[in-house]
């Protein structure tokens, strides 16, 4: 359990949607940035490719989008893992071709004072669903299948493995109706207690702004592929 769970709860909010967070130019340049940077992680079986957006790689571009954050979330430090050369991560772009299941980002450090997590889409269709359960024990892939939960020898930034939301939030069965829509590639038995509290439709050059604390998911509704950007912070 994060040692800050206190002060965390104080800083939560709903989720929040700002529209045009940012305009053409600016989308292209991120596109471009993308293409340059050198790929992280293949994931084959989730089927989504990653790249971490390196401070420094792009000193203006780095400049840019922390001013720009700092408007809608105020003050802020970057909770990012570091890469092999100790270089701090801004953020992470993601490239899915599946969805990506149940689980939080809630951090690798139980001292942290984990604060907002944002998304910005790149590519137009696509959506994110957050729930209202939330968790504070650190970044987890929630799921039934005995083959994940018996992973346990995890790399640096990996996520934990763990079937523990199933006690925690209840056993009202999930709704059937959203889970046909937006979650069809989750078992509706992993969903038990879950409760939506928003479905981010995604719009290219819009900002997603939500606790880190939040359980999420992407939605099933993919056409070939799509590209976001997620950015971590801390207090």
């Amino acid at each position: 359990m994060n040692i800050n769970i206190d002060k965390i709860r104080k800083t939560e909010s709903s989720p929040k949607i700002i529209r045009n967070f940012i305009n053409n130019d600016r989308i292209n340049d991120l596109l471009s940035l993308y293409e340059k940077l050198p790929l992280t992680v293949h994931n084959k079986k989730q089927n989504v490719k990653k790249k971490r957006w390196i401070s420094g790689f792009n000193k203006e571009m780095d400049k840019w989008y922390f001013d720009e954050l700092k408007k809608i979330i105020g003050e802020f430090k970057m909770d990012n893992l570091l890469t092999e050369n100790n270089e701090e991560i801004l953020g992470l772009f993601q490239e899915s071709y599946s969805p990506i299941g149940l689980h939080v980002d809630s951090g690798f450090d139980n001292t942290n004072f984990i604060y907002k997590q944002t998304l910005i889409p790149l590519t137009p269709f696509g959506s994110t669903v957050i729930f209202k359960n939330k968790f504070y024990k650190g970044s987890t892939n929630f799921t039934i299948d005995k083959d994940e939960l018996s992973k346990t020898n995890l790399k640096y930034g990996q996520n934990s493995r763990s079937s523990e939301h199933l006690q925690l939030y209840g056993d009202k069965p999930f709704d059937n109706k959203i889970h046909k829509e937006f979650l069809a590639h989750e078992k509706i038995e992993n969903l038990s207690g879950l409760e939506v509290e928003c479905i981010f439709q995604w719009e290219v050059g819009s900002l997603l702004v939500f606790d880190r604390s939040h359980l999420h998911a992407s939605s099933s509704q993919i056409k070939d592929k799509k590209i976001g950007l997620t950015t971590f912070t801390k207090k």
